[in-house]
Protein backbone atom coordinates (compact mmCIF):
# COMPACT_ATOMS: atom_id res chain seq x y z
CA UNK A 1 0.00 0.00 0.00
CA UNK A 2 0.82 3.71 -0.90
CA UNK A 3 -0.39 6.16 1.53
CA UNK A 4 -0.87 9.74 1.17
CA UNK A 5 2.16 10.28 3.48
CA UNK A 6 5.02 8.20 5.46
CA UNK A 7 6.88 9.95 8.32
CA UNK A 8 10.26 10.67 8.33
CA UNK A 9 12.22 8.88 10.54
CA UNK A 10 16.12 9.19 11.94
CA UNK A 11 18.52 5.86 11.52
CA UNK A 12 17.27 3.66 14.29
CA UNK A 13 20.92 3.94 16.30
CA UNK A 14 20.50 8.17 15.84
CA UNK A 15 17.15 7.66 18.16
CA UNK A 16 18.53 5.14 20.09
CA UNK A 17 21.51 7.28 21.07
CA UNK A 18 19.30 10.02 22.09
CA UNK A 19 17.28 8.27 24.17
CA UNK A 20 19.72 6.40 26.14
CA UNK A 21 20.02 9.22 28.85
CA UNK A 22 17.04 8.79 29.43
CA UNK A 23 17.34 5.38 31.06
CA UNK A 24 19.85 6.56 33.11
CA UNK A 25 17.76 9.68 34.61
CA UNK A 26 14.24 8.69 34.50
CA UNK A 27 13.33 12.02 33.41
CA UNK A 28 10.61 10.95 30.87
CA UNK A 29 7.99 14.30 31.50
CA UNK A 30 7.96 17.67 32.52
CA UNK A 31 10.17 20.01 30.91
CA UNK A 32 13.71 17.41 30.52
CA UNK A 33 16.98 17.99 28.96
CA UNK A 34 15.27 17.00 25.81
CA UNK A 35 12.37 19.38 26.16
CA UNK A 36 15.00 22.27 26.50
CA UNK A 37 17.32 21.32 23.89
CA UNK A 38 14.61 20.88 21.24
CA UNK A 39 13.22 24.33 22.34
CA UNK A 40 16.31 26.15 21.83
CA UNK A 41 17.03 24.71 18.58
CA UNK A 42 13.53 25.20 17.18
CA UNK A 43 14.12 28.92 18.00
CA UNK A 44 17.46 29.16 16.35
CA UNK A 45 15.74 27.27 13.05
CA UNK A 46 12.76 29.60 13.50
CA UNK A 47 14.68 32.89 14.28
CA UNK A 48 11.90 33.29 16.55
CA UNK A 49 12.50 35.01 20.10
CA UNK A 50 9.64 32.18 22.36
CA UNK A 51 8.57 28.61 21.51
CA UNK A 52 6.28 26.97 23.76
CA UNK A 53 6.49 23.36 23.53
CA UNK A 54 3.11 21.53 23.25
CA UNK A 55 1.62 17.56 23.52
CA UNK A 56 0.05 18.55 20.15
CA UNK A 57 -0.71 20.90 17.72
CA UNK A 58 -4.16 21.19 18.34
CA UNK A 59 -3.87 21.79 22.09
CA UNK A 60 -1.02 24.50 20.89
CA UNK A 61 -3.63 26.63 19.42
CA UNK A 62 -6.29 26.00 22.64
CA UNK A 63 -2.95 27.36 24.72
CA UNK A 64 -3.08 30.50 22.40
CA UNK A 65 -6.75 31.10 22.50
CA UNK A 66 -6.67 30.12 26.72
CA UNK A 67 -4.20 32.65 26.84
CA UNK A 68 -5.80 35.75 25.01
CA UNK A 69 -8.99 34.83 26.95
CA UNK A 70 -11.64 36.88 25.04
CA UNK A 71 -15.17 37.44 26.05
CA UNK A 72 -17.03 34.53 25.08
CA UNK A 73 -19.15 35.06 22.15
CA UNK A 74 -16.66 37.09 20.06
CA UNK A 75 -15.87 36.51 16.55
CA UNK A 76 -13.21 35.13 14.58
CA UNK A 77 -12.32 35.62 11.36
CA UNK A 78 -11.00 32.32 9.82
CA UNK A 79 -11.17 29.91 6.67
CA UNK A 80 -13.25 26.93 6.03
CA UNK A 81 -10.56 25.25 4.19
CA UNK A 82 -8.81 24.31 6.63
CA UNK A 83 -8.49 20.91 9.07
CA UNK A 84 -11.43 20.84 11.78
CA UNK A 85 -8.85 21.49 14.49
CA UNK A 86 -8.44 25.43 13.46
CA UNK A 87 -11.92 25.56 14.39
CA UNK A 88 -12.66 23.63 17.17
CA UNK A 89 -9.61 25.31 19.26
CA UNK A 90 -11.46 28.45 19.44
CA UNK A 91 -15.01 27.59 19.06
CA UNK A 92 -14.60 25.44 22.74
CA UNK A 93 -13.21 28.80 24.11
CA UNK A 94 -16.78 30.18 23.49
CA UNK A 95 -15.50 32.01 20.03
CA UNK A 96 -17.29 32.60 17.30
CA UNK A 97 -15.99 31.42 14.10
CA UNK A 98 -17.02 33.86 11.07
CA UNK A 99 -15.75 31.96 7.59
CA UNK A 100 -14.01 34.42 4.76
CA UNK A 101 -13.52 32.82 1.39
CA UNK A 102 -9.94 31.92 0.10
CA UNK A 103 -7.60 32.57 -2.55
CA UNK A 104 -8.13 30.62 -5.59
CA UNK A 105 -4.46 30.87 -6.36
CA UNK A 106 -2.81 30.12 -2.95
CA UNK A 107 -5.95 28.38 -1.29
CA UNK A 108 -5.13 30.57 1.66
CA UNK A 109 -7.73 32.81 3.18
CA UNK A 110 -8.48 35.62 0.84
CA UNK A 111 -7.19 39.00 2.53
CA UNK A 112 -8.65 41.38 0.04
CA UNK A 113 -12.79 39.97 1.68
CA UNK A 114 -11.58 39.98 5.63
CA UNK A 115 -12.27 43.52 6.37
CA UNK A 116 -16.08 43.56 5.04
CA UNK A 117 -16.17 40.75 7.66
CA UNK A 118 -15.00 42.61 10.61
CA UNK A 119 -17.89 43.76 13.42
CA UNK A 120 -17.56 45.41 16.32
CA UNK A 121 -17.67 41.48 18.29
CA UNK A 122 -14.47 40.96 16.00
CA UNK A 123 -11.65 40.22 18.03
CA UNK A 124 -8.95 38.29 15.62
CA UNK A 125 -8.05 36.67 12.49
CA UNK A 126 -7.04 33.29 12.20
CA UNK A 127 -5.42 32.64 8.82
CA UNK A 128 -4.52 29.48 7.78
CA UNK A 129 -1.12 28.43 5.58
CA UNK A 130 -2.57 25.50 3.69
CA UNK A 131 -0.08 22.75 2.03
CA UNK A 132 2.88 24.99 2.93
CA UNK A 133 1.73 28.05 0.63
CA UNK A 134 1.25 31.26 2.83
CA UNK A 135 -1.24 33.49 3.61
CA UNK A 136 -0.94 37.16 2.18
CA UNK A 137 1.08 37.80 5.69
CA UNK A 138 1.65 42.06 4.97
CA UNK A 139 -1.98 42.84 3.80
CA UNK A 140 -3.49 40.92 6.85
CA UNK A 141 -1.04 42.63 9.40
CA UNK A 142 -2.13 46.00 8.33
CA UNK A 143 -6.14 44.90 8.53
CA UNK A 144 -4.93 44.38 12.09
CA UNK A 145 -3.49 47.01 13.29
CA UNK A 146 -5.86 49.53 11.57
CA UNK A 147 -8.87 47.40 13.63
CA UNK A 148 -6.66 46.50 16.57
CA UNK A 149 -7.21 42.78 16.26
CA UNK A 150 -5.14 40.24 17.25
CA UNK A 151 -3.30 37.84 14.89
CA UNK A 152 -3.20 33.69 15.10
CA UNK A 153 -1.82 32.09 12.94
CA UNK A 154 -2.42 27.86 12.01
CA UNK A 155 1.03 27.17 10.37
CA UNK A 156 0.59 23.20 10.59
CA UNK A 157 1.56 23.16 7.00
CA UNK A 158 4.15 25.41 7.32
CA UNK A 159 7.32 24.43 8.97
CA UNK A 160 10.21 25.58 7.70
CA UNK A 161 8.30 28.25 5.25
CA UNK A 162 9.61 31.58 4.56
CA UNK A 163 8.12 34.65 3.44
CA UNK A 164 10.91 36.96 1.68
CA UNK A 165 13.43 35.25 4.13
CA UNK A 166 11.45 35.41 6.67
CA UNK A 167 10.02 32.45 9.02
CA UNK A 168 6.79 31.71 8.70
CA UNK A 169 7.19 31.71 12.98
CA UNK A 170 7.88 35.10 12.82
CA UNK A 171 4.20 36.53 11.42
CA UNK A 172 0.98 37.60 13.45
CA UNK A 173 0.83 37.75 16.94
CA UNK A 174 1.01 33.76 17.46
CA UNK A 175 1.72 31.05 14.48
CA UNK A 176 1.01 27.56 15.80
CA UNK A 177 3.17 24.86 14.52
CA UNK A 178 1.63 21.03 14.16
CA UNK A 179 4.63 18.50 14.93
CA UNK A 180 2.29 15.39 13.74
CA UNK A 181 3.89 11.92 12.41
CA UNK A 182 2.66 13.39 8.94
CA UNK A 183 3.92 17.09 8.82
CA UNK A 184 7.24 17.56 7.11
CA UNK A 185 8.78 17.85 10.85
CA UNK A 186 7.62 15.60 13.44
CA UNK A 187 7.67 14.86 17.26
CA UNK A 188 5.62 11.65 16.44
CA UNK A 189 2.91 13.98 17.91
CA UNK A 190 3.95 17.12 19.10
CA UNK A 191 2.94 21.19 18.41
CA UNK A 192 4.51 24.40 19.14
CA UNK A 193 3.76 27.91 19.92
CA UNK A 194 5.66 30.43 18.64
CA UNK A 195 5.63 34.16 19.60
CA UNK A 196 7.42 37.67 20.43
CA UNK A 197 6.39 38.74 23.24
CA UNK A 198 8.39 38.44 26.46
CA UNK A 199 5.26 38.86 28.81
CA UNK A 200 3.75 35.60 27.36
CA UNK A 201 6.50 33.71 28.12
CA UNK A 202 5.52 32.18 31.71
CA UNK A 203 1.79 32.30 31.05
CA UNK A 204 2.16 30.30 27.63
CA UNK A 205 4.17 27.49 29.08
CA UNK A 206 2.29 27.41 32.79
CA UNK A 207 -0.80 26.81 30.94
CA UNK A 208 0.27 23.83 29.09
CA UNK A 209 0.79 22.50 32.77
CA UNK A 210 -1.95 22.93 34.97
CA UNK A 211 -1.57 26.34 35.33
CA UNK A 212 1.26 25.67 37.75
CA UNK A 213 4.25 27.93 38.00
CA UNK A 214 6.10 26.90 41.29
CA UNK A 215 6.08 24.28 44.12
CA UNK A 216 3.14 26.00 45.74
CA UNK A 217 1.98 28.72 42.87
CA UNK A 218 -0.90 28.18 40.85
CA UNK A 219 -1.66 30.83 38.50
CA UNK A 220 -3.56 29.82 36.17
CA UNK A 221 -6.08 27.50 35.21
CA UNK A 222 -4.33 25.69 33.02
CA UNK A 223 -4.26 22.02 31.37
CA UNK A 224 -1.87 18.84 30.67
CA UNK A 225 -0.34 19.66 27.65
CA UNK A 226 3.40 19.07 28.11
CA UNK A 227 5.32 17.50 25.19
CA UNK A 228 7.38 14.56 26.64
CA UNK A 229 10.97 13.78 26.46
CA UNK A 230 10.48 10.84 23.59
CA UNK A 231 8.71 13.10 21.49
CA UNK A 232 11.47 16.48 22.06
CA UNK A 233 14.03 13.63 21.32
CA UNK A 234 12.56 12.16 18.24
CA UNK A 235 12.44 16.35 17.28
CA UNK A 236 15.79 17.07 17.88
CA UNK A 237 16.68 14.02 15.50
CA UNK A 238 14.65 15.10 12.81
CA UNK A 239 15.59 18.43 12.77
CA UNK A 240 19.43 17.21 11.67
CA UNK A 241 18.10 16.36 8.83
CA UNK A 242 14.85 18.30 7.72
CA UNK A 243 16.74 20.39 4.51
CA UNK A 244 17.82 16.92 3.13
CA UNK A 245 14.41 15.76 3.91
CA UNK A 246 12.48 19.06 2.36
CA UNK A 247 14.69 18.17 -0.73
CA UNK A 248 14.12 14.93 -1.23
CA UNK A 249 10.06 16.25 -1.13
CA UNK A 250 10.89 18.82 -3.65
CA UNK A 251 11.84 15.80 -6.19
CA UNK A 252 8.93 13.84 -5.84
CA UNK A 253 6.94 16.83 -6.79
CA UNK A 254 9.26 17.68 -9.90
CA UNK A 255 8.32 13.81 -10.44
CA UNK A 256 4.79 14.42 -10.65
CA UNK A 257 4.86 17.67 -12.23
CA UNK A 258 6.84 16.17 -15.01
CA UNK A 259 4.62 12.94 -15.62
CA UNK A 260 0.75 15.09 -15.08
CA UNK A 261 1.77 18.69 -15.88
CA UNK A 262 0.03 19.76 -18.71
CA UNK A 263 -2.56 17.55 -19.04
CA UNK A 264 -5.72 18.92 -19.56
CA UNK A 265 -7.92 19.10 -16.48
CA UNK A 266 -5.20 18.91 -14.64
CA UNK A 267 -4.30 21.90 -12.47
CA UNK A 268 -1.32 22.54 -9.82
CA UNK A 269 -1.05 25.60 -7.19
CA UNK A 270 1.45 28.04 -8.43
CA UNK A 271 4.37 28.35 -6.85
CA UNK A 272 4.43 31.73 -4.84
CA UNK A 273 6.38 34.62 -5.35
CA UNK A 274 8.61 35.43 -2.54
CA UNK A 275 7.77 31.94 -1.09
CA UNK A 276 10.44 29.71 0.15
CA UNK A 277 8.22 26.30 0.07
CA UNK A 278 8.51 22.84 2.24
CA UNK A 279 6.48 20.77 -0.13
CA UNK A 280 4.24 19.45 2.44
CA UNK A 281 1.56 18.32 0.26
CA UNK A 282 0.83 17.89 -3.49
CA UNK A 283 -3.08 19.05 -4.13
CA UNK A 284 -4.28 18.62 -7.42
CA UNK A 285 -7.23 19.89 -8.79
CA UNK A 286 -9.37 17.82 -11.24
CA UNK A 287 -11.36 19.75 -13.30
CA UNK A 288 -12.53 19.25 -16.72
CA UNK A 289 -10.32 15.83 -16.53
CA UNK A 290 -11.86 12.73 -17.93
CA UNK A 291 -12.58 11.84 -14.66
CA UNK A 292 -13.97 13.30 -11.52
CA UNK A 293 -11.89 14.20 -8.61
CA UNK A 294 -13.78 11.05 -6.82
CA UNK A 295 -12.92 8.88 -9.65
CA UNK A 296 -9.44 9.25 -9.20
CA UNK A 297 -9.92 8.85 -5.63
CA UNK A 298 -11.41 5.59 -5.90
CA UNK A 299 -9.02 4.14 -8.43
CA UNK A 300 -6.44 4.85 -6.45
CA UNK A 301 -7.97 3.04 -3.55
CA UNK A 302 -8.51 0.24 -5.73
CA UNK A 303 -4.87 -0.20 -6.17
CA UNK A 304 -3.86 0.62 -2.61
CA UNK A 305 -2.87 3.94 -3.23
CA UNK A 306 -4.31 6.57 -0.54
CA UNK A 307 -4.85 9.76 -1.97
CA UNK A 308 -6.74 11.86 0.68
CA UNK A 309 -9.67 14.60 0.10
CA UNK A 310 -8.16 17.35 2.03
CA UNK A 311 -9.89 19.57 2.69
CA UNK A 312 -13.06 17.94 2.12
CA UNK A 313 -15.90 18.70 3.31
CA UNK A 314 -15.38 22.09 4.41
CA UNK A 315 -15.70 23.11 8.38
CA UNK A 316 -18.93 25.29 7.70
CA UNK A 317 -20.20 21.87 5.86
CA UNK A 318 -19.73 19.95 9.11
CA UNK A 319 -22.49 17.80 10.83
CA UNK A 320 -21.10 19.53 14.57
CA UNK A 321 -21.64 23.30 12.80
CA UNK A 322 -24.47 22.60 10.55
CA UNK A 323 -26.70 24.23 13.56
CA UNK A 324 -25.01 26.78 14.11
CA UNK A 325 -26.13 30.20 11.47
CA UNK A 326 -22.62 31.12 10.88
CA UNK A 327 -22.47 28.07 8.57
CA UNK A 328 -23.48 29.55 5.22
CA UNK A 329 -21.01 27.41 2.37
CA UNK A 330 -22.60 29.95 0.04
CA UNK A 331 -20.64 32.92 1.31
CA UNK A 332 -17.01 30.50 0.47
CA UNK A 333 -18.29 29.68 -2.87
CA UNK A 334 -14.23 29.43 -3.83
CA UNK A 335 -13.67 27.04 -0.71
CA UNK A 336 -16.46 25.27 -1.67
CA UNK A 337 -15.16 24.69 -5.47
CA UNK A 338 -11.87 23.77 -4.44
CA UNK A 339 -13.11 21.18 -1.60
CA UNK A 340 -15.23 19.62 -4.08
CA UNK A 341 -12.29 18.90 -6.89
CA UNK A 342 -9.04 18.70 -4.66
CA UNK A 343 -7.26 15.10 -4.12
CA UNK A 344 -3.92 15.74 -2.37
CA UNK A 345 -1.81 12.68 -4.20
CA UNK A 346 1.26 10.33 -1.94
CA UNK A 347 3.94 12.43 -0.70
CA UNK A 348 7.12 11.93 1.36
CA UNK A 349 10.77 12.14 1.01
CA UNK A 350 11.64 8.56 0.35
CA UNK A 351 8.53 7.88 -2.40
CA UNK A 352 10.09 6.11 -5.42
CA UNK A 353 9.97 7.17 -8.78
CA UNK A 354 8.41 3.83 -9.72
CA UNK A 355 5.66 4.42 -7.38
CA UNK A 356 5.20 7.99 -8.82
CA UNK A 357 5.03 6.67 -12.07
CA UNK A 358 2.60 4.07 -10.90
CA UNK A 359 0.10 6.54 -9.63
CA UNK A 360 0.44 9.11 -12.53
CA UNK A 361 -0.21 6.05 -15.35
CA UNK A 362 -3.29 4.88 -12.81
CA UNK A 363 -4.28 8.54 -13.40
CA UNK A 364 -3.91 8.75 -16.97
CA UNK A 365 -4.74 5.69 -18.22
Amino acid sequence: MINVTRSSMPDFDEYIEEIRELWNSHWLTNMGVKHKELQIELEKYLEIPHIALYTNGHLALEGIWEALDFPKGSEVITTPFTFCSTIHAFVRKGLIPVFCDVDPESYCIDANKIEKLITNKTVAICPVHVYGNMCDVEKIDAIAKKHNLKVVYDAAHAFAVKYKGVSSACFGDFTMFSFHATKVFNTIEGGAVCFKNDDLIVKMNDLKNFGIHGPEDTLYIGGNAKMNEFQAAMGICNLRHIEREIEKRRLVVERYKKNLGGVNGIHFCKQQENVTPNYAYLPVIFDGFKKTRDDIFFELKQNDIIARKYFYPLVNELECYSSFDYANVEATPVAKYLADRVLTLPLYADLSEEDIDKICNIILK
